[in-house]
């Protein structure tokens, strides 16, 4: 399969975004892609005023657009994440949103939808994130068959937490999609280890498509997007400005890394179980 990740410099106008975006989905699928994976906020970035005064249902401009790029193109479209307004019939009601993300089917249905479990309430290059402030932790995983890839979902700051990762690889995920906006201060010293880290000891695909430049009020975000193989290496990457990149998945290859250095199957999970206690 062929796939890639798309790179964009999201703001508060939701127009232009949907523009970029569709504009570069018709060019990757141009260039073959089967698969396309779109950043975290791709459709709107600001701050949790703007996000929560912007939020959306699935029924909302964002993924209609997105199911009407994947239907019309014959894709596969991971619709990065978005800022979705709560269930009112929740249980328990939450007056907050998610931050979602959306698979699309080539047919433009949506496959599955993923709520971004890890809040970022962090202090990075002198700016202060509280995503729980306005955003609702989901509390669930997501993965789903793309042709013959198995994805498991996750959304930026997950990337920081292997478990998750783990999680989706035993309910036979072989490749993860991390839509993001990984900021300039972290990703110059985290994103790619962290990317490869992933991909190497869970031996899979990691898609994963990240913001560019500035936005209002203080978003300042790293880009260098990538795509990166079940041995760790960089398949493609957009190393600055907007755009994608596009690189060929080999399952076969994926198979042949299991096969020789078997790891995966080499996991004594019972011994990490809790409860499960050796010696004093």
């Amino acid at each position: 399969m062929r796939a890639a990740v798309v790179q964009i410099n999201s703001g508060a106008d939701r127009s232009r975004n949907l523009e970029v975006a569709g504009e570069l989905v018709v060019a990757a699928a141009a260039d073959g892609a089967e698969l396309v994976v779109l950043p975290e906020k791709w459709a709107l970035l600001g701050d949790g005023a703007a996000l929560t005064a912007g939020a959306e249902s699935l029924d909302g401009e964002a993924i209609t657009a997105a199911r009407g790029w994947a239907a019309d193109l014959g894709i596969h479209l991971l619709a990065g994440s978005f800022t979705m307004l709560p269930d009112p019939g929740g249980v328990p009601p939450s007056a907050l949103p998610t931050n979602t993300s959306v698979l699309i089917s080539p047919e433009g249905q949506i496959v599955c939808s993923y709520d971004k479990l890890h809040m970022f309430d962090v202090e990075a290059g002198g700016v202060e994130y509280r995503e729980s402030d306005h955003e609702q932790a989901g509390d669930g995983l997501a993965v789903a068959d793309a042709g013959d890839l198995r994805i498991g979902l996750t959304i930026c700051y997950d990337l920081r937490f292997p478990e998750l990762f783990r999680a989706l690889l035993d309910r036979g995920a072989t490749a993860f999609t991390v839509p993001s906006a990984f900021t300039s201060a972290t990703g110059r010293d985290h994103w790619e280890t962290l990317l490869r880290a992933r991909a190497i000891e869970n031996q899979a695909f990691v898609l994963a498509a990240n913001q560019v430049g500035t936005a209002a009020p203080s978003y300042d975000s790293w880009g260098h997007s990538m795509i990166v193989g079940p041995w760790g290496e960089v398949l493609a990457e957009v190393k600055e400005g907007e755009g994608f990149a596009c690189a060929e998945l080999d399952l076969e290859r994926q198979a042949e890394v299991r096969r020789k250095l078997p790891a995966v199957n080499h996991r004594r999970p019972e011994i990490f179980s809790e409860g499960v206690a050796h010696g004093s």
